[in-house]
């Protein structure tokens, strides 16, 4: 078998049908029925109409308030999950956390909150910390480091 003997099986190609052309093609009125508007040439309606009920792009709801281009987005990590990964007198930075596969993405900022409890002293540096989990690391001898920028 050769590229060259390749045909499509029987039937599968079919000629286009060609409307209009004398009574010898399609009969009378070529296919098309009798009148209106899909029966004349350049007729027929737009895929998105919809027999003029209200369409659905306008149907569904606009884009409505604004999206802030200042917006920070921050990585969070919760205590619990730095207390089950780290040791003591560990030094816990974003890059470790990344490594740690505890956040994702390449550039993200770190927020660190204060869900569970961490039982030793850590030295966290992110570029936020919640008040509560604040409170926790320094309660356990820890400290939290903010990250500028």
């Amino acid at each position: 078998m050769r590229l060259d003997q390749l045909r499509a099986p029987l039937g599968a190609r079919r000629s286009r049908k060609r409307v209009g052309r004398g009574n010898g093609s399609q009969g009378t009125y070529s296919g098309r029925g009798v009148k209106g508007q899909k029966a004349r040439s350049g007729g027929g309606v737009r895929p998105s109409f919809e027999g003029g009920q209200l369409p659905l792009v306008k149907r569904l709801p606009t884009q409505r308030g604004f999206v802030n281009i200042f917006r920070q987005e921050y990585a969070t990590v919760n205590l619990d999950v730095l207390a089950a990964r780290f040791p003591q007198e560990s030094e816990v930075t974003p890059p470790v956390m990344k490594e740690a596969r505890l956040i994702r993405g390449s550039n993200l900022r770190v927020k660190v909150l204060g869900r569970g409890e961490i039982g030793r002293a850590v030295t966290i540096a992110a570029h936020k910390f919640s008040t509560e989990a604040k409170r926790k690391i320094e309660a356990a001898g820890g400290s939290a480091v903010e990250i500028q920028g």
